[in-house]
């Protein structure tokens, strides 16, 4: 298993925040690597709730698994490679006043081989960056509101 981590410092409370990102079917507003996203259930939110993302020519859905209002959310990713086993992306965001420090993990598991291994580390390097494209984005986008 693989796992990767990035952090970024947001100006606004962790109510703001909370809500950009609970908004689960409306990622593409603020992910600039999210080319379209949908719900795929009729649940908005939550546990269970599942929506549809498009990145380049990859399609992912992604379900909630873990679901904290104001502290986190945690969801599982399939439509990735064969070879990955399972990828979890959990938020998790913490803060006072009107700070929010938002992490985002990303979990891959793609089997206890070493090559295997080597095959998590290279899918986390990708995820990695796309996570840092994803913080940036939710900062920009939510420090641009009111």
């Amino acid at each position: 298993m693989a796992e990767v981590s990035a952090t970024i410092e947001i100006e606004r409370p962790v109510d703001q925040v909370w809500d950009v990102l609970a908004d689960f079917g409306a990622i593409v507003e603020w992910a600039p690597n999210v080319d379209h996203s949908s719900l795929t259930t009729a649940q908005a939110d939550g546990i269970g709730a599942v929506r549809r993302v498009q990145v380049g020519r990859n399609v992912l859905l992604e379900r909630i698994v873990q679901w904290e209002p104001r502290v986190g959310l945690s969801y599982e990713l399939t439509g990735l490679p064969p070879v990955v086993r399972s990828a979890n992306n959990r938020w998790t965001l913490s803060g006072s006043g009107n700070t929010t420090v938002a992490t985002l993990t990303s979990s891959i598991d793609a089997g206890s081989r070493p090559p295997q291994l080597g095959v998590a580390k290279v899918v986390a390097r990708t995820l990695a960056k796309a996570s840092k494209q994803m913080l940036s984005g939710l900062k920009s986008h939510v420090e641009a509101q009111p």
